[in-house]
């Protein structure tokens, strides 16, 4: 295939790698599948990129005459094209963002967000290393990664690119010649290797498959680049000693809001999977540190401590008898490969003879890694630390056995009829779900005050009911042989009043998790988290956590368990709920009266917050640049403590590749210490009043599109992939909790990435054009007249400039808006049975679009988009012609996907329902699914 890249002196390297990629593909189609499907694919990307670049209607409609005239197999092939070829720009942006970040490295230049850059800013405050330190020994930061319905990537195809990548990364050391022209074949070799691998899954994924997934990229970027970041702490703090703040989070087998396969028994195997994958890591690091600590005894001395962990080894290897740190390291192997046996059955990578007892906890295993540390620093051997050793300390000591705390979630109406039932056989309640919430805590405080269980010995109960007792009972024993760092929180979805948690520590107290409830003895390892999705949810977080912290004995166990309490916000459900600028404001003002009501917790029971953001891929759903999005948090409300999750595609883009991995980690690091340390003024209250008032505008015209527009939702289901994305095999969770019949049953995450796909992108800016206008043109003489209130105006850009949430929201938006493409999304209103409905509906979304179009050019004074991120200005002019490809096609499949279920006695029936047809429709869809998600580098 060949590209057409706009060319640019700075951008030469990149231009380079794009057409290489492009060229090396096409002539793997060439050779693969022949000169005419390489001739077909040609014709369609000239024809798409003439559409694209000019608009020009003659090869719109050439390009579709030739669509419609593709069978479906020739149509999966040109899927596979395009949806690989995005995949290969994706790789060659990645390399050019490294490449250009070490040339400035050599120049003496930090860029902002770095670590480096944010210790100098603080620095230049007046903000001392040792208070850096001071802060990070208290502090939680922690991505977490969380499995969805709109995980579209295989894991094979990762390893794939990751191989692309660094051959990418070695041809920029390479003069032309030779070994050039062997990293080009070496290139083509991979790229047939993708060409002759299957791009989509045949079989939905499966709760064993995400873990699986997520685990992969331990293995790729987090064991050694987490380590790899502490060490530049360390350079940018010396003599500081940097505690261990920065850990992994998962859901994938503990998040069963809404998806029935995930069991006690997932639970168990995704814990059994993290702690084989931190072991094997482990097991290498230290077969490649035997190699390294080598030195004899005849030599250098050692400590008696390490001289007696050597000889605990009982080596008997008369080769290695003066060599203490190898026959050290070859006992604290065995006891590891020792452990990997006994906890997961799996074979150690080196065998090993000797028979020594398993470490029991990762204690004891750093323990004996100190041991080697201090020896080698007490005998000129320190540097020797520096080569492998700080940083296998420094991945023990993150990792642990455990790799990633995994969180549980459930939603609250699951823990209620547990509850209830649990109740009714015990004789306590006969109908606890119809008590209102003042007689449910009363019940609840009871159940436990008391020292008895609720379950009764040999009754009968529901499998609802005993697979959810299950899931406790095996978390406690998880937690047993761990530490309970392996289960720190438990997440409740749907949280809408105190009883919502109460029901969960009763369930806690049935396994027992939590013990002594309203003694001074009180035991509960796991954090209860509520989860405020709704704008009304998020409304009255904080009236509820203060009704929480009033109820007798939760203080105390809040206490006990680590005094510090969890909330998690939710972006998607509340943009669902109310529009994009609704759920970020909503979300604003409920963290402010959050941080209000923990400033009074902390000074009566020393009681802190964190934040877990629920945040998305896309900004619809949360998404947006992280340090950004760090620095935005309202005042006080980061204070060295954040979670948030990585979800969907994002995992892959940030973290697949290991260097931009250290990178993406690094920002959340260093907004955290910025946003923290540095002075943040109060945003005034003009400001707060205005956003308050903009909210309600906006809220109000969202509500109207998508909630009041009589036949919106027939529109939504009908002109976006939602039914075919609903039928594939992307993700081990439904779509939906219910049959698909409304948008208020629909998950928020296919809500967002639907109409991602369909590149309307509705979820990141709807309503909030036609609110601000309402609200900027004050009354109906300046709406006729189009004439802004100029003090509102002024306002506005005042906000702006000054402050950091309202700055984030607009740039935000501003890249949204980029990313959507009405041209292209007029089209899929062809598959709108009710014509007529169709073209009223996209009518009144265009009309919303068109408004915040001019409301934010008239906010920033630009009439482009991105005129501040060169960089994704630069990605879009790049990959957009063969993303629009991509559409077109979905939508010729979806449509003859569709006319498959029509009437038998149609015409269309007969052309598209034969079994060998369906499958390959289905397989066609799914690719360009992957391809489009791929190519927007976000999904849901």
């Amino acid at each position: 295939m060949s590209t057409e890249v706009p060319p640019s002196n700075k951008n030469q390297s990149l231009t380079d790698n794009i057409r290489l990629m492009g060229r090396l593909l096409g002539d793997t189609i060439r050779e693969q599948e022949g000169q005419e499907t390489f001739a077909l694919i040609e014709r369609i990307r000239k024809l798409s990129v003439a559409y694209h670049q000019r608009q020009n209607e003659q090869a719109g409609q050439e390009l579709e005459a030739v669509l419609k005239s593709l069978s479906t197999a020739q149509a999966v092939q040109v899927l596979r094209a395009f949806s690989y070829f995005s995949h290969l720009i994706n790789l060659a942006e990645d390399r050019y963002q490294i490449s250009r970040r070490e040339h400035y490295e050599r120049l003496g230049q930090v860029q902002s967000g770095s670590l480096e850059a944010s210790v100098a800013k603080l620095q230049a405050q007046g903000v001392t290393p040792a208070q850096i330190a001071d802060l990070l020994a208290g502090s939680y930061v922690s991505p977490v990664l969380t499995a969805h319905p709109t995980e579209v990537q295989r894991a094979i195809i990762l390893i794939a690119e990751s191989a692309i990548a660094r051959l990418l990364e070695a041809r920029d050391q390479l003069p032309p010649g030779r070994e050039r022209e062997r990293n080009t074949r070496q290139l083509h070799a991979r790229i047939t290797q993708l060409w002759q691998t299957r791009i989509v899954r045949d079989a939905r994924l499966s709760v064993t498959d995400e873990i699986i997934n997520a685990l992969a990229y331990y293995r790729s970027t987090f064991l050694h680049e987490i380590p790899q970041l502490y060490a530049t702490l360390e350079e940018l703090l010396p003599g500081k000693t940097i505690a261990p703040f920065f850990r992994m989070g998962h859901w994938m087998g503990g998040d069963r809001d809404g998806n029935p396969f995930v069991t006690a028994k997932s639970l168990e195997q995704a814990l059994r999977m993290q702690c084989e994958t931190a072991l094997m890591h482990y097991l290498q690091e230290l077969h490649a540190l035997g190699t390294e600590l080598s030195m004899s005894t005849l030599l250098v001395a050692v400590t008696p401590e390490l001289a007696a962990l050597a000889d605990a080894a009982q080596v008997q290897n008369p080769h290695r008898q003066d060599e203490a740190y190898r026959r050290a390291i070859m006992g604290m192997y065995a006891r590891t490969a020792a452990l990997l046996l006994q906890r997961t059955r799996a074979q150690p990578p080196f065998p090993t003879s000797l028979q020594l007892e398993p470490y029991q906890h990762a204690d004891e295993l750093l323990r004996d890694l100190r041991t080697l540390e201090t020896s080698l620093a007490q005998h000129h051997g320190a540097a020797l630390a520096d080569l492998r050793l700080g940083k296998l300390i420094r991945a023990v000591q993150v990792f642990g056995f455990h790799l990633a705390t995994l969180d549980l979630r459930q939603n609250s109406d699951e823990h209620a009829h547990v509850v209830a039932e649990l109740l009714r056989v015990a004789r306590i309640e006969a109908d606890y779900e119809n008590l209102d919430e003042a007689a449910r805590r009363q019940c609840l405080l009871a159940a436990l005050s008391d020292v008895r269980p609720l379950t009764v010995p040999g009754a009968t109960y529901s499998d609802k009911t005993r697979d959810e007792l299950a899931v406790f009972h095996t978390a406690k024993a998880q937690v047993q042989i761990y530490g309970a760092q392996a289960i720190r929180h438990y997440v409740v979805s749907h949280t809408e009043d105190v009883s919502d948690l109460l029901e969960v520590l009763v369930l806690f107290k049935e396994a027992g998790l939590l013990q002594h409830f309203g003694t001074p003895d009180v035991v509960c390892p796991v954090v209860v988290s509520p989860l405020f999705e709704t704008i009304g949810d998020l409304q009255r977080a904080e009236a509820m956590m203060r009704e929480w912290f009033a109820l007798s004995g939760i203080a105390d166990m809040v206490r006990a368990g680590g005094a510090c309490q969890d909330i998690m916000l939710g972006y998607s459900d509340s943009n669902k709920d109310g529009g994009v600028f609704t759920s970020n404001w909503t979300l604003y003002q409920a963290e402010r009266a959050l941080q209000s009501l923990f400033a009074e917790l902390q000074q009566q029971h020393g009681i802190g917050m964190r934040l877990f953001h629920g945040r998305g891929g896309t900004v619809g759903r949360g998404g947006g640049p992280s340090y950004q999005a760090i620095l935005a948090q309202p005042p006080g409300t980061v204070a060295g403590q954040l979670r948030l999750t990585e979800q969907g595609e994002v995992i892959a883009s940030k973290y697949a590749n290991p260097e931009i991995g250290r990178r993406n980690l690094e920002i959340l690091v260093a907004a955290t210490l910025e946003a923290s340390l540095l002075p943040q003024p109060q945003p005034e209250a003009i400001f707060l009043q205005a956003a308050q008032e903009i909210s309600d505008a906006s809220y109000t015209a969202y509500r109207q599109l998508v909630y009041d527009t009589p036949g919106f939702s027939d529109y939504f289901f009908a002109a976006t992939p939602l039914r075919e994305i609903s039928e594939l095999h992307i993700g081990s969770r439904p779509a939906s909790r219910k049959a698909l019949h409304s948008i208020a049953d629909l998950r928020a995450i296919p809500w967002s990435f639907s109409w991602s796909q369909s590149r309307v992108t509705l979820p990141g800016w709807a309503g909030f054009g036609s609110g601000l206008r309402q609200w900027l043109f004050v009354d109906a003489r300046r709406q006729a007249a189009n004439q802004p209130d100029p003090a509102r105006l002024a306002l506005l850009q005042r906000m702006v400039r000054e402050w950091p949430f309202f700055a984030a929201m607009l740039s935000n938006l501003d890249m949204v808006l980029a990313k959507t493409d009405m041209s292209i999304a007029e089209r899929y209103v062809d598959l709108v049975p009710d014509v007529a409905l169709g073209q009223r509906i996209f009518g009144a979304i265009r009309t919303e679009w068109r408004s915040t179009q001019e409301m934010l050019a008239l906010i920033t004074g630009q009439t482009g988009h991105l005129a501040d991120n060169p960089v994704l200005a630069r990605s879009i002019a790049h990959r957009f012609p063969y993303i629009d490809l991509l559409n077109h096609m979905q939508i010729e499949l979806m449509r003859r996907h569709r006319q498959s279920k029509a009437p038998p006695d149609e015409p269309e029936f007969a052309e598209n329902a034969s079994p060998d047809n369906l499958a390959r429709l289905r397989r066609g869809i799914q690719i360009s699914v992957n391809g489009i998600a791929a190519g927007l580098r976000n999904t849901g």
